[in-house]
């Protein structure tokens, strides 16, 4: 933050015909749970295809956390489109009084840790290689923390923009660096950025000020008592981004960096091969020989790696996610530190899609100096502030080593915005950028209008956050229900299930290495 300019001008080589070819896609996980709101003990329904192979129904770390996942689409609108068909289909699958929990958050776990499914992915050996990687995520943090579910908005902006850029940024001082050179260094810049707004998206998007207790049992925690079956902090934004939440203690020494990308995935690997001492403590078999986690290095592979956004790349058939993007570069980012919002039937509003679209091209164009090691404490300091009490009035945050209003921070990063949402608008055409702006302008200068304020308002007006939850996801259910697709989507997708079944049988057939054989390779 300390770099981060609060004066911004657009580029005089910015218009918004290099905005074409944009591309989004998202992914959301939810939670499946009974009726009386306990997880769901049901295998992934039948009806939508093999969780291991099917490209847009998954399941995350429970075999009751579904992952859904669109194409990527040329508009925000036609993104949470194809997210409300997955739900549909979804909910057309569900046995019945089955919900989709529309919570960050889980409620009704049991007290027993075993009750909590790992996915189940069949019997090849890439199938059970990703169920001993969830089993590894349970031993070393507990199953219950990783029944949090969240929302990921993957973004990346077409090749015109980094071409046109790069020829104006050679007539300013010689650079020789390749196409992919040029586009890393602008994508890793925009993620530094992120990395310095995570605070300022906590307070607007975040969803989960609260906890039902099943969540904090036996954890250390200074969460208030709201009414008795749920805990809270008066003014926090997002608990799940925080201590409490998905957070890892073993990782935050990593000094995994962002300032290029031999650095990023030099780092990574690193993680990737060292031992550490409380891994190698838990043992890699069970008494009976059987593998419980995949080695007992500080990541066993490199999506336990948890950062607020990732660059990413789509990596080949047995590459791993730093081949892919050492050979091909960064394709597109992932943001991660988004909350469900549990007031939407898909767990984000248009709203917050095309808002996230302004401020990742905010994060583009702005200077992006290099992220050290003493700028990331301190905004793991102001992260911090802003999940436990982002809501207090005259809250100050740090920017570099002075400390400062929150509010005014974050208003003026928006008036700096908005600009690129009427450029985004007369790409697109309507307003749809300005009125997200102009919304979250609202929320910065109220903070009772935020998702969290109306969480623990609406929690606390019904009795529990559970009965919140629970009212939310039939009135979703009850809506989606009502929604149909034409008769040749609803083909397509019944298509694609059935494809996915075979798919991972053909795996099954053909990979016959002895499993403790294969898996000695990541050991």
């Amino acid at each position: 933050m300390s770099n981060f300019a609060t004066s911004f001008e657009i580029p005089s080589w910015f218009d918004s015909q290099l905005l074409t070819g944009m591309l989004r896609g998202i992914e959301k996980e939810g939670l499946r749970v009974k009726a009386d709101g306990f997880l769901a003990q049901t295998p992934h329904p039948l009806k939508l295809g093999s969780k291991l192979t099917h490209p847009f129904i998954t399941t995350d770390y429970s075999e009751s956390l579904l992952e859904l996942i669109t194409d990527p689409k040329t508009t925000p609108k036609d993104t949470l489109a194809m997210l409300r068909q997955l739900h549909v289909l979804v909910y057309q699958a569900l046995p019945e009084g089955e919900l989709m929990w529309p919570l960050s958050m889980p409620c009704m776990l049991s007290s027993d840790d075993e009750d909590i499914p790992l996915a189940d992915y069949g019997s090849s050996n890439t199938g059970k290689l990703k169920t001993l990687y969830r089993s590894g995520l349970g031993i070393r943090y507990g199953r219950r923390m990783q029944t949090i579910a969240g929302l990921h908005y993957n973004l990346s902006f077409g090749d015109g923009l980094f071409e046109h850029w790069q020829v104006q940024a050679v007539n300013n001082k010689k650079q020789q660096q390749t196409p992919i050179e040029f586009k890393n260094e602008k994508y890793l810049g925009l993620i530094r950025n992120f990395k310095r707004l995570t605070s300022l998206i906590l307070y607007l998007l975040g969803a989960s000020p609260n906890v039902c207790p099943c969540f904090i049992s036996g954890r250390e925690h200074d969460l208030e008592l709201m009414n008795e079956s749920t805990y809270y902090k008066p003014a926090a934004t997002s608990l799940r981004m925080g201590k409490l939440g998905y957070t890892n203690s073993v990782q935050e020494h990593l000094d995994i960096r962002y300032n290029n990308l031999p650095e990023y995935v030099t780092g990574l690997r690193r993680a990737i091969q060292t031992p550490h001492d409380s891994f190698t403590a838990l043992g890699l078999n069970d008494a009976d020989g059987n593998p419980i986690q995949i080695n007992d290095h500080i990541l066993q592979i490199e999506n336990e790696y948890y950062s607020p956004i990732r660059p990413k790349q789509i990596a080949d058939r047995g590459e791993t996610p730093t081949e892919a993007l050492e050979r091909r570069g960064i394709a597109y980012v992932e943001f991660r530190a988004i909350d469900l919002d549990p007031y939407s039937d898909v767990g984000i509003r248009l709203s917050s899609a095309c808002f996230l679209e302004v401020m990742a091209l905010y994060c583009l164009l702005n200077d992006s100096p290099e992220l050290m090691p003493e700028e990331e404490e301190e905004l793991a300091i102001n992260l911090e502030r802003v999940v436990n009490e982002g809501r207090l009035d005259n809250l100050h945050i740090l920017n570099d080593g002075n400390e400062q209003p929150l509010q005014g921070w974050i208003l003026a990063h928006l008036n700096n915005m908005q600009p690129l949402a009427a450029l985004l608008d007369a790409h697109y055409g309507g307003n749809d950028y300005r009125a997200a702006v102009a919304l979250m302008q609202g929320k910065a200068g109220n903070s009772e209008s935020t998702i969290s304020a109306q969480v623990n308002a609406d929690s606390q007006r019904l009795g529990s956050l559970w009965q919140l939850g629970f009212t939310l996801a039939n009135q979703h259910r009850d809506y989606l229900l009502q929604q149909t697709l034409s008769p040749v989507t609803q083909a397509k997708y019944e298509v694609l299930a059935e494809k996915s079944i075979l798919q991972q049988l053909e795996l099954e057939t053909s990979e016959t290495e002895d499993f403790m054989d294969f898996i000695q390779q990541y050991r």
